[in-house]
């Protein structure tokens, strides 16, 4: 089966991806004479850097997604398919997908990446990733489910493994999810269940390294730890988790936490469909480009974001899988296209840092841009004005504002509902199942 799109008189550039860069590109080929070609496995672009919102019930999921059909409606030489690429035929030039064979003159690989649990199964198997809507809607109700289940036990050991709460990584993720389920503990938990007091529920951050956020300044470090101290998060830094079996947690100097939810927030890892010479692989599963985004050892074919690595001396691991990286990315790779099929010089990559923050609660951020550093409330209201400014679509941004104010004014605010229960993987059950059938 072959799927029709609309001129075939024009190059065809094919994009696997709608995330930061992948919409970038699609809108840098506006108006230009190529046909662009948007795949997804979803029909919306989802605004990542609140799902932790999502997964603690300060928003909603509408509130950080916009459908793609939407966004380029007015866009002539744009058609979005909802597709699941299976693999790239670099030979012929086409795509194999589950709705057909798509052909390309030009591939944009901005898969961007999954959740790297580092080969530990039992982790990947019982804890919680956050990486899409889905995932995040499914920790929102777990953590409420087990709120009403702990309500249910006598037992205090018990009890207590319903309302522990242990957040794994201690990157920018992990540091708001922690503050934010601490945020619960202390404005929410003994409004909507008196029977429980906030020293019942427990919030745990558990980082690898000496120090949390590794990739910001120290300042910004140290305050941050500061901060979720503040919080009641028990931050664990220099601790190795060595397994999980979905009631306890170990880790590598022999402590343990009995838990019902692990969220994990340690790594990531490139996501991509085969057909990619395994010699261009590099560390964290990404694909190797030069500073074109050429995927190395190619021609027409393009990667950009968390999926490529651009290594060089200075970057031996590449560039950071943030948005900017991919946004940046994404625009100057649309024009170098055009430049290409018109036979004109293209331009290399160079990334501007335009700064990082992350925030660990109410009236509580920290900043870093250049060599400028501050943390506190003026860094929070930062740090609101540039997601909210970054979400894409009116109502998005005024919905989002409206609930942060509430929130800020009720210290009751949030969609705490639980519509789908989620039900955790049960691998004792499952064997037991494949035994029978």
């Amino acid at each position: 089966m072959k799927t029709q799109y609309t001129d075939n008189s024009y190059p065809r550039v094919v994009i696997i991806g709608g995330g930061f860069g992948g919409i970038e590109i699609a809108k840098g080929l506006k108006n230009k004479e190529v046909e662009v070609v948007l795949l997804d496995r979803n029909n919306h672009h989802t605004f990542q850097p609140l799902l932790y919102q999502v997964a603690t019930g300060t928003l909603d999921a509408p509130s950080i997604a916009f459908p793609f059909r939407k966004m380029f409606r007015k866009q002539e030489n744009f058609t979005f398919r909802i597709a699941d690429v299976q693999r790239i035929d670099e030979a012929n030039k086409v795509l194999d997908t589950d709705i057909g064979t798509i052909p390309y003159d030009y591939l944009v690989i901005a898969t961007g990446a999954t959740t790297n649990f580092f080969g530990n199964k039992d982790m990947e198997y019982y804890a919680m990733p956050m990486k899409n809507v889905k995932e995040a809607v499914g920790i929102r109700s777990y953590l409420l489910q087990n709120i009403e289940e702990s309500l249910l036990k006598t037992d205090p050991a018990e009890r207590a493994s319903y309302l522990n709460f242990v957040v794994v990584g201690g990157g920018p993720t992990g540091v708001e999810l922690s503050g934010a389920i601490a945020e619960i503990r202390n404005h929410i938990l003994a409004k909507d269940y008196p029977e429980l007091k906030k020293e019942d529920m427990n919030v745990y951050l558990v980082e690898g390294l000496p120090k949390i956020l590794a990739n910001l300044s120290p300042q910004a470090s140290e305050k941050a730890e500061l901060y979720l101290n503040e919080l009641g998060v028990k931050v664990m830094l220099n601790v190795q988790v060595t397994g999980y079996d979905g009631e306890e947690i170990t880790f590598a100097d022999g402590k343990r936490i009995k838990t019902k939810t692990v969220l994990w927030s340690a790594g990531v890892a490139g996501q991509f469909p085969e057909g990619i010479r395994k010699e261009t692989i590099e560390r964290g599963n990404r694909i190797r480009i030069d500073e074109e985004c050429r995927v190395v050892g190619t021609k027409d074919i393009f990667a950009i974001g968390d999926v490529a690595a651009m290594v060089t001396d200075d970057l031996p691991r590449g560039h950071p899988g943030v948005a900017p990286v991919a946004q940046q990315q994404g625009r100057l790779l649309a024009k170098n296209i055009i430049r290409i099929i018109n036979g004109q010089p293209t331009e290399q990559f160079k990334y501007f840092d335009k700064g990082s923050m992350a925030t660990i609660g109410r009236n509580k951020a920290v900043v870093d841009i250049g060599k400028i550093r501050f943390q506190g409330f003026f860094a929070w209201w930062v740090w609101m004005f540039v997601h909210l400014m970054s979400l894409v679509g009116f109502r998005n941004r005024v919905v989002t504002f409206i609930n942060w104010t509430i929130s800020y004014l009720t210290f009751n605010a949030g969609i705490r509902l639980i519509i789908h229960k989620y039900r955790r993987p049960n691998r004792i059950e499952e064997l037991d199942d494949m035994k029978i059938n």
